[in-house]
């Protein structure tokens, strides 16, 4: 097979993830290589509403990850062209009882010890930040620090931005990982040939547990199955991202069934967006109208105003599901030179340029951001083999 020239990193996956982890290394003065079997942005940022939240995470690890992500998104913003239409909307989560408000505002306390903005927004004020939401619901919060990002738009500018440090080769497979006499990786195999480098990083979102393995290293991410409605273009009828407070717990569940909560959110574009649904269904992409049926219910609820208005498409994209929901990001122990950066679910957007900088620190010996500890990529144990009948 052709030898192409080598680089100091192989980053495997050109979603946003991938993208950000090639900008910060590039930005650190390393030489990248970024290989993905599809586009840029072909596989779960494609299908992303480009979420940038800290509301919907509870205290802890992600949403420390979620809180420093902010800080690098607008700086971000900054740099990069309009297109990737970085917005700082706010979210808005409603109540429509007394029961959730409550729970509400005991989440919303727990994030504001750990560094969330939570605004308490009483019934009768909803209307002054939403006039088209429903009537009669009790109160929610309002979270100015969560905001919106085009997310296809975002990988391609970050790569972009990388200059000439950051090689693409689109439309190559990885088939196998090259190793060293002790077992330290140094390269990637694909369909076109070798790519050598010293370190790869395993951004290949929910096919992450498949490249693992090529490493000989268990890594369980699934695919959590979710749409997306799409409506015609509209005036601003949705101005924050706006959702019902059961969402909140549908992020955190585990569980394999099909879960939907509403979640509508107006875009600069004109369309809005509306979610959303969780299932884990492997990588079956067939239409499911029940789900549509759903979503389609849950948004009239919140705002009846879209009772009248045309649902021009519908997509659908796959969550990269780690059990604990807590992403796998920096150095496999058990693999020299393999690094990770997936598992992200829902969150990766939102969590692409802290991950980047965590993985480019690792790269280059520098200090990380953050602890990192909790996202250790060896934290699973291995499954049990079937002996041999």
């Amino acid at each position: 097979m052709p030898t192409r020239k080598p680089s100091d990193v192989i980053v495997v996956g050109a979603g946003v993830v991938g993208a950000a982890c090639a900008y910060y290394a590039a930005l650190a003065g390393l030489s990248v290589t970024v290989v993905d079997r599809g586009p840029v942005a072909g596989g779960t940022t494609g299908a992303g509403e480009g979420n940038l939240l800290v509301s919907d995470k509870e205290p802890g690890p992600e949403l420390e990850l979620a809180l420093l992500a902010t800080t690098l998104w607008r700086e971000l913003a900054d740099l990069l062209p309009p297109q990737v239409e970085y917005e700082a909307k706010g979210g808005l989560v409603v109540a429509s009882g007394e029961s959730g408000m409550r729970a509400l505002r005991e989440f919303a306390a727990r994030q504001e010890k750990a560094g969330v903005t939570a605004q308490e927004v009483t019934g009768d004020r909803l209307h002054d930040l939403e006039p088209h939401l429903a009537p009669g619901l009790t109160g929610g919060f309002l979270y100015p620090q969560d905001a919106q990002v085009m997310p296809a738009h975002a990988a391609a500018r970050l790569l972009r931005a990388g200059g000439d440090r950051i090689r693409l080769h689109l439309g190559e497979e990885v088939t196998a990982l090259l190793t060293g006499p002790g077992g330290e990786i140094r390269g990637v195999r694909t369909t076109a040939g070798d790519l050598h480098a010293p370190h790869v990083v395993n951004a290949a979102g929910t096919w992450g547990g498949a490249l693992a393995e090529l490493a000989g290293v268990h890594l369980p991410v699934l695919p959590r199955r979710g749409f997306v409605l799409v409506t015609e273009p509209l005036p601003r009828v949705v101005r924050h991202k706006v959702y019902a407070a059961d969402y909140v717990a549908d992020v955190a569940s585990g569980s394999a069934a099909l879960q939907t909560s509403a979640v509508v959110e107006g875009t600069p574009a004109g369309p809005v967006l509306i979610g959303a649904s969780r299932e884990r269904v492997g990588f079956d992409r067939t239409l499911s109208t029940e789900v549509l049926r759903r979503l389609a219910a849950g948004a009239t609820a919140l705002f009846p105003v879209l009772g009248t208005v045309r649902a021009i498409r519908t997509y659908l994209g796959f969550r990269p599901y780690l059990p604990d929901h807590l992403p796998a990001i920096g150095p496999d122990p058990r693999a020299p030179g393999l690094l990770h950066a997936c598992g992200h679910e829902g969150a990766g957007i939102g969590l692409a340029p802290v991950t980047g900088l965590v993985v480019a620190a690792c790269l280059t010996g520098a200090e990380p951001p953050l602890d990192i500890h909790p996202f250790r990529p060896d934290r699973f144990p291995a499954p049990e083999s079937t002996p041999a009948p």
